[in-house]
């Protein structure tokens, strides 16, 4: 019998746990392949501390390699599947095409920026989906402050230092409130801007984290509403361009800052494949495997997993979700090989936890509402314990940011068009034409 291959296509939350569990289980009796354009898995929770000067780029990126030995990483993006033939083709970061063949295949190719209709939207506003967005946004928001500083039109003072963030979702929320203090730190020693940085929090349900649980979203409000952020509610962007925003309540926002958090949609790659859908993912049974095809799996944001505990429904495009059910189908996948029984997947939400910054969170563990302090020690150590590695860097850089300023210097490393918002290539650099990590959410 041959060796056993399992490709994995993609390494965020889904398929770096099913990488992980497959090495566990298979202990060297199997060929376990991630194809994935970086070469690193990205806690993405954290994105908005690296946004916010709290978290250096490396924190949140776990290598591949070090965290995963015996799992064999291939460097590029995903174009398509030859199901027949059982085979992967791809592009490599230099643009030579390569294929890959196997005898089990996980989809977990996550999702990529969701937009929306909005004419300007495309020209003038940021996504936030990675490490090259989040570099680029903590950038643009210190080169903001400092050309405020010397303008000397009030008008563009008040452009510049005024920022407008679309989505009041779990992102949204944490960009928001990450970055009202990170301005607050680059004011506090510009005598004329103290105090004047504008940050707006747009969305049009009728509370910020609409998806959560309500109580987490009052705490969120009330923290948002202390430092000053204007929670601008059942209100949309209806133009974007070089000056400003037009909102769907008649208001014109002057600003250069526009920071889209509307969500997500899974993997345009899903849309080719000439597979059932729903809502855009991939339709599998309780198992996790495509209908048809016994040895084709999908998980996380590109998959349509029925929900077991809500019937009639498909689980979230949460981390939470994706993380179990990349455990679960290596489970399956060890199964079809006689190594236990496989187990349809089936789990409950444990809870959330939103990091506003400084001594403030907003957490649901178990359904046990915290807010505060308490809240803030449950969540960085649910990201803790969360994390596939760096840990002690990322508690050092905390206890860092607790007891030193933040260092208010642009780095230059990454150029608005560098990340243009793109809903098939959130993080498309132009030198490559190749797209960065899509994770799952």
């Amino acid at each position: 019998m041959a060796r056993p291959r399992i490709v994995i296509v993609g390494a965020g939350f889904a398929g770096f746990e099913a990488a992980r569990t497959l090495a566990k289980q298979s202990r060297g009796a199997a060929d376990i392949v991630i194809i994935n354009p970086t070469d690193y898995f990205l806690y993405l929770p954290l994105l908005p501390e690296v946004a916010a000067g709290i978290l250096e780029p490396r924190r949140v990126s776990v290598s591949i390699t070090g965290a995963l030995p015996g799992v064999k990483l291939v460097l590029g993006e995903v174009d398509g599947f030859d199901f027949d033939a059982r085979t992967v083709s791809y592009v490599d970061p230099d643009g030579s095409k390569g294929s890959i063949g196997y005898h089990r295949l996980v989809i977990a190719a996550g999702s990529v920026n969701k937009l929306l209709p909005v004419p300007g939207v495309t020209e003038y506003a940021h996504g936030f989906r990675g490490i090259p967005e989040a570099l680029f946004l903590r950038d643009h928001i210190i080169r903001q402050i400092e050309m405020a500083d010397t303008a000397e039109d009030p008008a563009e003072r008040e452009a510049r230092t005024t920022f407008v963030v679309v989505g009041a979702g779990y992102t949204g929320t944490e960009v928001a409130a990450q970055g009202v203090l990170f301005t607050e730190a680059l004011t506090r020693h510009r005598p004329q801007l103290a105090g004047r940085a504008r940050w707006l929090l747009i969305d049009t349900a009728d509370r910020v984290l609409p998806s959560l649980d309500e109580r987490l979203a009052r705490a969120a409000g009330e923290v948002l509403g202390r430092r000053g952020v204007e929670v601008l509610l059942k209100t949309s962007v209806k133009e974007a361009g070089a000056e400003g925003v037009h909102l769907s309540n008649g208001d014109f926002v002057p600003t250069r800052s526009l920071i889209w958090c509307v969500g997500v949609r899974p993997d345009p790659l899903v849309d080719n494949l000439g597979l059932e859908v729903k809502q855009g993912r991939l339709v599998v049974d309780e198992f996790l495997n495509v209908p048809g095809l016994p040895d084709v799996y999908a998980i996380g944001d590109a998959a349509a997993v029925p929900d077991l505990t809500r019937p009639g429904e498909i689980t979230g495009m949460t981390a939470q979700h994706a993380s179990r059910q990349g455990k679960t189908a290596a489970h399956n996948i060890a199964a079809s090989y006689g190594k236990g029984r496989r187990r349809a997947y089936k789990h409950h939400d444990l809870g959330f936890v939103v990091d506003l910054g400084g001594l403030d969170s907003a957490a649901n563990p178990v359904g046990v509402p915290l807010k505060g302090f308490p809240a803030k020690v449950v969540t960085r150590g649910y990201h803790l314990i969360s994390m596939p590695g760096n840990r002690v860097r990322v508690a050092a850089d905390w206890l860092l940011d607790a007891v030193l300023p933040r260092q208010g210097v642009q780095l230059g490393l990454v150029s608005a068009t560098a990340v243009p918002l793109d809903s098939a290539l959130p993080q498309g650099l132009p030198d490559t034409g190749q797209t960065q990590e899509k994770s799952d959410s």
